[in-house]
């Protein structure tokens, strides 16, 4: 059904669908404003799509760029995220009534499987394969691979300050300061007390799912900051099924409750979120600056630190080049993240459930 207007959504400029205009105008295989969408037919390519969930795997394995922003950039996030809650309610349906199993078939038709599926199928096969490379190389090169890394996320702290819209005012500036410290306390935790313990995985990956749906947020990125960004990946290395049965387990249910709650604060409060979601991602640079002790205690710049510079330099391109991908994609078709967004704010279920 349609979205009823976002009360802190600016206005778009002209020539621009509103936000919650643009998804609910747009059905599979026409773009905003009724015109023919010339990726339909290629975001629904079998091969293309196991190579669109390749690309978001490999990038959930490094922290500083966002599988989310990957989604957003090869056209595939709003389908992403509205299956994603269509399966949560189909499931609610399915335990909650009322009819049942119509209830659950009436949602089930509606996801996106022949995008779902093969992307799903893309993401475990890349997982599978660079976790080992990429443990190592944290392993061996820890203060190199945190300069990377830290780059990367400073150029994707542009995605959601973007996607926020409209110039910054001064109680947007607040929101992000708010996050910033909140977020650069949290991060200033000394991590030696963190083990994996199976409530610790559960809980971990109920909040890094959420990089699935937030753009500009890596998983990776989140589950450094905690302390399991290591032992995930050797655990996915390794096939280490006890392990991975609890993070599926957090996964799932993280679902289950960021789905939904991401489409209502999108729905209703895109802008705070997305100026939220800046200050989150800058407070937590913290843990990415490349010297420190163990105890993440910070230090001057030191040795071959113009090594480090290149490194953080290398990871601002690599995240650049994905956006100005992005804003080639719209230029060319009207169709970018912000109309994948949007496509999310009004992917709400009917009143049914």
């Amino acid at each position: 059904m349609p979205a009823s207007p976002v009360p802190d959504q600016p206005s778009t400029p002209s020539g621009v669908p509103s936000t919650a205009q643009a998804g609910a105008d747009r059905s599979p295989g026409a773009a905003p404003g009724g015109a023919p969408d010339t990726g339909g037919s290629v975001r629904r390519s079998l091969p293309g799509n196991v190579v669109r969930g390749a690309l978001i795997g490999v990038v959930e394995t490094v922290p500083g760029v966002s599988g989310g922003t990957v989604a957003l950039v090869v056209g595939i996030y709003d389908e992403l995220i509205n299956s994603a809650g269509h399966v949560v309610s189909a499931g609610k349906r399915l335990l909650l009534g009322p009819e049942r199993a119509a209830g659950a078939r009436h949602h089930l038709a509606r996801v996106e499987w022949r995008i779902v599926l093969p992307v799903a199928i893309g993401m475990v096969a890349a997982l599978l394969t660079v976790a080992g490379p990429m443990s190592h190389l944290v392993e061996e090169y820890p203060v190199t691979m945190r300069a990377l890394f830290f780059g990367m996320v400073l150029a994707s702290v542009g995605v959601p300050l973007r996607l926020a819209g409209g110039a910054l005012r001064a109680r947007d500036a607040a929101v992000v300061a708010a996050a910033t410290v909140l977020a650069f306390v949290l991060v200033s935790v000394p991590p030696t007390t963190v083990t994996p313990t199976p409530v610790l995985v559960v809980l971990a990956a109920m909040v890094a799912v959420s990089a699935l749906l937030l753009p500009g947020l890596s998983g990776s990125f989140l589950l450094l900051t905690i302390g399991l960004y290591q032992p995930t990946l050797r655990a996915v290395d390794e096939l280490d099924l006890g392990y991975l049965s609890l993070f599926l387990l957090g996964a799932a249910l993280g679902m289950v409750v960021i789905v939904k709650g991401l489409q209502w604060l999108l729905d209703h409060h895109h802008r705070v979120t997305m100026l939220a979601l800046t200050g989150l991602m800058l407070g937590a640079l913290r843990t990415l600056w490349p010297w420190q002790l163990e105890d993440r205690t910070l230090l001057a710049p030191e040795g071959d630190w113009w090594l480090q510079l290149l490194a953080a330099a290398a990871g601002c391109v690599v995240v650049l080049v994905l956006l100005a991908v992005d804003a080639r994609t719209r230029a060319r078709t009207g169709h970018g993240a912000q109309e994948e967004l949007a496509g999310v704010e009004s992917g709400r279920d009917d009143p049914r459930g």
